[in-house]
């Protein structure tokens, strides 16, 4: 048994060994078959130990998300907070555009079509958060950044590394992604962000924000001003639609047929 037990756990770490290099080089698109093939074992085996090729995916994506994330808990010490910040986005951005099942991923997971792990995705959201505040407080990012903005621009930056043609420069993009983040006098000012209050409605009148009523009928306007603005609206709207009825009226009205001349006979 103690035997078998051990050729079971030789298995999956073959199966997961060559489902890394699978999808690294493929993507979500390679065969469970290649995979099998490449672990040397039965395609039998490989169902014994993931329920299905995503299972085995997401095992492989979860791998690397938790790297980089021991990779951000290390360095949350580190010094020259501002250096490492910059070199670690540098470096998940280049490892990740090496990795075509990983971009899978994360495009995926920006899409909403893919989630890895709540807890996984948490952890590196966290770790990525220390090393962002620790190069605030040093001055070398702007303080108006969040880490929501670090993980869109990487999402945004890996994308277009991914599409340079043959003349494009490795990490180029990425370089410039990390200037707009860099600190300084002469940045664009970032637009506030809105917060967006549950069970809100847009005004019928003016478009802004209409909490919805907890009893009754749903509101439709934000205040009383933009509620007599839509009645006036309304009555002005009637009346141009009866004085057009008005005007048209005569030609409605079919003329009166000449009267028949009665003649005696």
């Amino acid at each position: 048994m103690a035997s078998l037990r051990a050729d079971a756990r030789r298995n999956r770490v073959l199966v997961l060994q060559a489902a890394r290099s699978a999808f690294e080089e493929a993507g979500l698109a390679v065969p469970l078959g290649e995979i099998a093939r490449r672990a040397g074992v039965g395609a039998g085996t490989v169902y014994r130990h993931f329920a299905s090729k995503e299972a085995l995916f997401r095992a492989t994506v979860v791998d690397r998300v938790r790297l980089f994330t021991d990779s951000a808990r290390e360095l949350a010490e580190a010094e020259d907070p501002g250096a490492v910040f910059f070199r670690y986005l540098a470096a998940v951005v280049r490892l990740s555009v090496r990795n075509k099942g990983l971009c899978d991923a994360l495009e995926a997971s920006a899409e909403g079509r893919f989630e890895p792990s709540p807890g996984v995705e948490k952890d590196f959201r966290e770790a990525l958060a220390v090393l962002l505040a620790r190069a605030q407080q040093a001055g070398a990012v702007r303080r108006d950044v969040t880490v929501e903005d670090v993980l869109g621009l990487l999402l945004g930056c890996l994308s277009m590394e991914q599409r340079q043609g043959p003349d494009g420069a490795p990490g180029r993009l990425t370089a410039l992604m990390c200037d707009s983040l860099r600190a300084g006098r002469r940045v664009t000012k970032l637009p506030p962000r809105v917060a967006q209050r549950r069970n809100e409605t847009g005004c019928a009148a003016c478009g802004g924000p209409v909490p919805s009523a907890r009893t009754g009928r749903p509101a439709r306007y934000c205040g009383a001003a933009c509620r007599q603005k839509a009645h006036r609206e309304r009555a002005r709207a009637r009346a141009e639609a009866g004085s057009e009825l008005v005007l048209e009226a005569p030609e409605l009205v079919p003329e009166a047929s000449e009267p028949v001349l009665e003649t005696e006979v």
